[in-house]
């Protein structure tokens, strides 16, 4: 009995870190309900902006059932390796190589008013994710999906836009109002990364 408890153990440990592997592995990946871009991108280890160029997407708009390459050809050997690593969150990054820098003028905004629906342009629910650091940018000026540093408020991702954001001028993400008063508007460096 016990070398059957045993062998029992093993066959299963077996399957589940085949199962993983096979999983990490997969350049492809069939959107669920309820999925986003941001989501997708984050789960695995790659940036919206990859996602949709690898699959040729011209908006952020997906739809359920429908297949997404979520790796570059010759990559899953690497996404194997990210999957077993710990990978930071977009927003919490400190790696990149710093493409751009320059002076905006940043204002604060939150997901909590009257009409917000808290979901920005890029699919981050930010109601769900408070602690995420998310900026909203003019596409023109800084890309959707790009990792940036801003003096003061820290590592975040380009994930939004707004009617009033219109070049050099970005809107900070935060949780209350009243962090998002507290911050005001203010002339500050941002860095743009890789």
């Amino acid at each position: 009995m016990r070398k059957f408890l045993g062998t029992l153990i093993i066959a299963i440990a077996l399957l589940v870190s085949g199962a993983n592997e096979s999983f990490a592995a997969s350049s492809t990946y069939t959107v669920k309900k309820g999925d986003s871009l941001y989501k997708i991108a984050k789960t695995h280890h790659v940036s919206v902006a990859q996602l949709k160029t690898w699959n040729n997407l011209k908006s952020n708009t997906i739809h359920p059932k429908q297949k997404l390459k979520v790796a570059a050809q010759g990559k899953a050997a690497a996404a194997k390796k990210t999957a077993k690593s710990v990978a930071k969150a977009p927003s919490r990054s400190d790696e990149g190589n710093v493409v751009k820098e320059f002076t905006v003028s940043a204002s604060a905004y939150t997901a909590n008013c009257n009409g917000c629906s808290g979901v920005t342009k890029t699919g981050i629910n930010l109601k769900r994710n408070p602690d995420i650091k998310v900026i909203a940018v003019d596409p023109s000026v800084i890309k959707l999906g790009t990792k940036v540093w801003v003096e003061g408020y820290g590592y975040a991702i380009a994930g939004d836009i707004g009617s009033a954001i219109k070049g050099n001028k970005i809107d900070v993400f935060f949780p209350t109002k009243s962090q998002a008063y507290q911050w005001g508007r203010k002339s500050v460096k941002i860095k743009i990364l890789e």
